[in-house]
């Protein structure tokens, strides 16, 4: 007699680890990366600091610092596996309140640099000897 070995039918999972849902998510490029965000508190599930092991669940609120971005998002469905990014944004849903208050702060940052030029060229000597006395208030 032969035995067929059973698949085992993909259910959907009940939960998920929280680094492994925001690297699947796409918010981090690497798992070790959100397991760095998270131990250092830059999530926050349901309002409170969390362990990068806690269970992720349809419906829980996110809160998730990326260097100046802040996202607060609403976790839609649940995923282990990284795939392309069309699926990643089908996993959570941003509130409208995040979205644009980071839309703003991208707004400011564009205008605070508008005004900037960059230099045509290196600087000759004599702007290099100015540029050194800025940094030695002695030498003037």
């Amino acid at each position: 007699m032969s035995k067929q070995a059973e698949t085992p039918v993909a259910s959907p999972a009940a939960s998920v680890r929280l680094d492994l849902w925001l690297w699947a998510a796409r918010f981090f490029k690497t798992r070790s990366l959100a397991r760095q965000a998270v131990d250092t508190g830059k999530v926050e599930v349901g309002g409170q600091h969390a362990k990068a092991s806690r269970a992720v669940r349809v419906g829980d609120g996110l809160r998730i610092v990326r260097g100046e971005e802040v996202f607060e998002v609403a976790v839609l469905a649940l995923s282990d596996d990284r795939g392309p990014a069309s699926v990643a944004q089908t996993l959570y849903a941003e509130t409208e309140a995040s979205r644009l208050a980071r839309e703003q702060l991208r707004a400011t940052r564009i205008a605070e640099r508008n005004g900037y030029r960059a230099p045509e060229g290196k600087p000759d000597k004599r702007a290099r000897r100015l540029i050194k006395a800025l940094g030695d208030i002695d030498a003037l």
